[in-house]
């Protein structure tokens, strides 16, 4: 069946006799139940479009590991955190099965639905994304620790020991509106509006299944050079990134984000996890301090993103080295010295935002919302705790939200997201 003939049969009503027919289901004895035609469709493996490899400015969805992650950073993120309403297992799959034909339509730059011809009824697709194409959209879906927590589910035996709320950190003065969720939708383009329109319609194609804990908008500018992207800047005006692992290397990548069997649940196996902080940046603070104080507090050079007294960005950190006076060029309490004496890595993919002000103040409610994965939460929380009160950095930003996501390994076709979750002990 085309996904031409397919798509009819979701847009018009069709007889008992006429899904038996178009199915086949009569012929092996399939009983259609409350789930309906889609649960049809998904046994025969119907309702899964292929990686539509001529749609312009495409990401696969279908690989080893999910998009989002590995993929070239973009230039805007819609990140959405949902409460789950379903109340058992078999809802929550089906729920995971609903959104992968979906996710594949919206990553190829098409419409959830092929045909919303029938003017009597809401379209299935909101169609604000109509015309664009796929802007190297890329959806990344993970599951938090409160998912695992909810009776009914079924889910408690699944839950990694590693997938609990991360521990208060010194400094944290965290809003509950942006702090934890069921399930997380991280969905990155290069143009906004399909960034939104994907999450929008996940969450409307839902309706009833899912709602909106919290979200944030974020954006990125990426400086060119010699044909080639260079390291974005948050709102403080330093480059954000430097130190990633090489995401082509598949052995640095393994090191740092891949879960590998035995490392974590078995179903997380070419997962990882997810870490999302949203930041506010005091930028009138920060916007009174001489450059060479804020340069102090990253302990690398504002212009090139070089370390202290190198010329380039990726030019090794000398944490050891000293100046003419015997004192540390690169600041004891400085950012980027506290990161690298963690002895941890991770792998960043931040986003600057801006929401307007925090209060009557007028003060800016803008700054980071960084996102980094690795493959066991304490890469990040070792991280953290080194900066503790010691971070020079601290006296500018304060961290409002926090969340911690298991993130599926990748969708092969055939499959669903988040099948091993359901299927594997």
């Amino acid at each position: 069946m085309s996904d031409q003939q397919q798509e009819k049969l979701f847009n018009k009503k069709i007889s008992r006799r006429q899904m038996l027919k178009y199915t086949g289901a009569g012929a092996v004895g399939i009983a259609i139940g409350a789930s309906g035609l889609g649960s049809i469709l998904n046994t025969f493996g119907m309702m899964a479009p292929e990686d539509d490899m001529n749609a312009t400015n495409k990401e696969l969805f279908y690989g080893r590991h999910q998009s989002g992650i590995a993929t070239e950073t973009q230039s805007h993120v819609y990140f959405a955190s949902l409460n789950v309403l379903v109340t058992s297992k078999n809802e929550l799959q089906e729920l995971f099965k609903m959104w992968t034909p979906l996710a594949v339509r919206l990553m190829n730059g098409e419409s959830i639905s092929q045909s919303d011809a029938n003017g009597f009824v809401p379209p299935k697709d909101t169609g604000e994304a109509r015309g664009l194409d796929a802007s190297n959209l890329t959806l990344t879906f993970g599951v938090g620790p409160s998912l695992f927590e909810k009776s009914g589910l079924g889910l408690s035996g699944k839950k990694p020991k590693e997938l609990k709320d991360l521990p208060h950190f010194p400094k944290d003065q965290l809003n509950p509106a942006y702090v934890g969720g069921d399930i997380c939708i991280q969905a990155c383009a290069d143009d906004p509006q399909v960034a939104f329109h994907a999450v929008r319609n996940l969450i409307r194609a839902a309706s009833g299944k899912v709602s909106l804990a919290w979200s944030q908008t974020g954006f990125n500018s990426f400086p060119v050079k010699n044909g080639v992207k260079q390291t974005p800047r948050n709102l403080f005006a330093f480059k954000d990134g430097s130190a990633n692992p090489n995401s082509k290397n598949k052995l640095d990548m393994n090191n740092v984000v891949w879960i590998q069997p035995g490392e974590s649940g078995n179903w997380l196996t070419d997962g990882t996890y997810l870490i999302v902080r949203r930041i506010q940046m005091h930028l009138e603070t920060w916007d009174r301090t001489a450059l060479r104080e804020q340069e102090n507090v990253f302990g690398r050079h504002r212009d090139s993103g070089a370390p202290l007294r190198k010329l380039n960005e990726m030019d090794e950190l000398e944490v050891n080295r000293l100046d003419e006076k015997g004192n540390p060029v690169i600041p004891v309490d400085s950012h980027s010295r506290l990161a690298r004496e963690a002895g941890e890595r991770i792998h960043r993919r931040a986003f600057s935002y801006a929401s307007g002000v925090v209060d009557e103040t007028g003060a800016y409610d803008a700054g980071l919302l960084f996102i980094s994965f690795q493959k066991n939460p304490k890469q990040f929380i070792t991280i953290q705790n080194r900066f503790g009160r010691s971070d020079k950095l601290n006296e500018y930003i304060t961290h409002r939200g926090s969340g911690l996501f298991a993130c599926f390994p990748g969708i092969q076709k055939g499959s669903y997201i988040g099948e091993a979750l359901f299927s594997i002990l």
